[in-house]
């Protein structure tokens, strides 16, 4: 029998929603039940799989694939255009079921959660039983489609390596004494944290296999890494949980990649627009003030174009962010040769928190914007939001107007973060 040293408490469960997109759509549409599907950002060949059903993966349709190679691998394949306020609110729904069960203690991502075990529920035939019971609430309580893959192990880290260990619908106890065998079958790409450009650093070292992977050293580790990175793995990957980090705002932003029939300078300012709008709503909702923007553009021959303008004071309504907007604009598509746009991206930088008190200014006369313009502008601003929230999105809006931007698709879920039900009425 190992002993406690090589065995440490079964501390994290894991839970790795299948195909979370793809499942969503089917759970609300019937007729998509079984079959191979697709969810695109566009129904287009040209564009690419952001997810898909496990009959699709099955013809090695996966997240990524090109649509038109995508089409001839699966002939039968079927294009769903995503809908990204539905997934968030499936997230919420279930949330909730976890928690009649369990305390979550992170959400990795839009279908990843981790709970971190108390010392009843380490013991591995109660941590199976609550694993079982959370799998059964979702599929009885949220959706007989939504399954998970559930990883059991000492930290969350192996935990989420165990819930890749059987999928769909799997459920895997990994204890450190069951490392490295248990994955020795896996490639190094595998693993999360080590992707195809990290691999040749790995095989440039000599280490080509799970097995020497986990025989490596943390200062060999470190080395291909090039920093603390390696150390942090290597320390991860041996079961030892490093604590999470807190976080907070540097920047906001966001980007689009254009439909072909916004890429024309006149089309393309009218989504950087829009895009400003959802940063500036989400200042204010976030109780942030900003004192610099940028705008980049990249275009179809990419060529780019940047802007960045520093704000003389700190602000967060939209009147004055768009009048700087205005005076990019011209600056960035020159630099691109005013030819069709792509991609755009507006973030705002240098964030501060409009709940702390400000400086005052000592000869507000010389101030570009007078106080009492100021917030005039920002009570607009957030009576705008407030509209929009009520009535739905671009109800109103400043610098466009809203029927300009019905096909523009708005908040959309990224890996590093879940968009709050509010953003998809910005």
């Amino acid at each position: 029998m190992p002993d406690l040293i090589s065995s440490p408490a079964l501390r994290w469960l894991f839970l790795d929603l299948n195909s979370y997109f793809a499942s969503v759509e089917q759970q609300e549409k019937p007729k998509l039940r079984g079959r191979p599907v697709a969810i695109v950002p566009m129904i287009s060949d040209a564009t690419c799989a952001i997810a898909a059903s496990y009959q699709a993966k099955k013809f090695g349709v996966k997240t990524g694939t090109n649509i038109g190679d995508a089409r001839r691998m699966c002939p039968g394949l079927i294009l769903v255009e995503a809908s990204h306020s539905l997934y968030v609110d499936y997230h919420e729904r279930i949330k909730t079921e976890i928690e009649q069960h369990y305390p979550i203690e992170v959400v990795g991502s839009i279908d990843e959660m981790g709970l971190l075990l108390d010392s009843r529920h380490q013991d591995e035939t109660v941590a199976v039983a609550l694993a079982k019971q959370i799998k059964a609430g979702i599929r009885k309580n949220v959706g007989d489609l939504i399954t998970c893959s559930v990883g059991i192990a000492p930290s969350r880290f192996l935990a989420k390596l165990a819930s890749d260990i059987q999928k769909p619908d799997g459920l895997t106890v990994l204890h450190l004494h069951d490392m490295p065998g248990r994955i020795a079958d896996w490639k190094l790409t595998d693993i999360c944290g080590i992707g195809r450009r990290m691999e040749p650093r790995f095989h440039a070292a000599g280490i080509q296999s799970i097995e020497q992977l986990w025989a490596a050293t943390s200062q060999q580790l470190h080395h291909i890494w090039g920093g603390v990175g390696g150390d942090r793995f290597w320390r991860e990957l041996h079961g030892q949980d490093l604590g999470h980090f807190a976080t907070e705002h540097r920047s906001i932003g966001h980007s689009h990649v254009l439909a072909p029939e916004f890429r024309k300078p006149p089309e393309a300012v009218i989504v950087a627009k829009r895009l400003l709008s959802k940063v500036a709503s989400r200042l204010r909702r976030t109780d942030y003030l900003t004192r610099g923007i940028s705008l980049s553009i990249r275009a179809e021959d990419r060529a780019r174009g940047d802007s960045y303008v520093r704000l003389p004071q700190p602000i967060s309504d939209t009147f004055t962010l768009m009048h700087h907007l205005d005076l990019m604009w011209p600056d960035v598509m020159a630099q691109a040769g005013w030819a069709r746009v792509k991609k755009i991206a507006v973030t705002v930088h240098d964030l501060q928190s409009a709940l702390e008190p400000q400086q005052m200014e000592l000869f507000t006369e010389l101030q570009p914007t007078p106080p009492a313009d100021l917030i005039r502008r920002e009570k607009l601003s957030k009576i705008m939001d407030k509209l929009n929230q009520h009535y739905g999105r671009d109800s109103i809006a400043l610098g466009f107007m809203p029927n300009q931007v019905k096909t523009f698709s708005g908040t959309k879920i990224a890996f590093s973060r879940i968009p709050e039900k509010e953003e998809f009425q910005e």
